[in-house]
């Protein structure tokens, strides 16, 4: 269950920052610490069965993982940037 429980989180992130723009979301990047208890594979196989059905479905999802597991950020999962397509583009 601890990865539901950081998949709520990121969600909760991802829908707070969302909602203060104009825009589409379409991508979002993360960075994935080397200790974050979770591989890349395993956190897109949560994350995508989080979002199915929602208004983030087809939301691309960058992950950029680090591997020095002396990093500040070693055991974090960070929302890096939100990309959104605005309908004046």
């Amino acid at each position: 269950m601890h990865e539901q429980s950081l998949i709520s989180d990121l969600l909760e992130k991802i829908y707070r920052l969302a909602a203060s723009e104009d825009g589409r979301l379409v991508a979002a990047k993360l960075r994935l610490g080397a200790l974050a208890h979770i591989s890349s594979e395993h956190l897109r196989e949560h994350f995508d069965q989080a979002i199915s059905g929602t208004a983030l479905e087809g939301l691309r999802l960058h992950i950029e993982e680090h591997k020095d597991i002396h990093h500040a950020e070693a055991q974090e999962i960070v929302l890096d940037s939100l990309e959104f397509e605005h309908p004046d583009e």
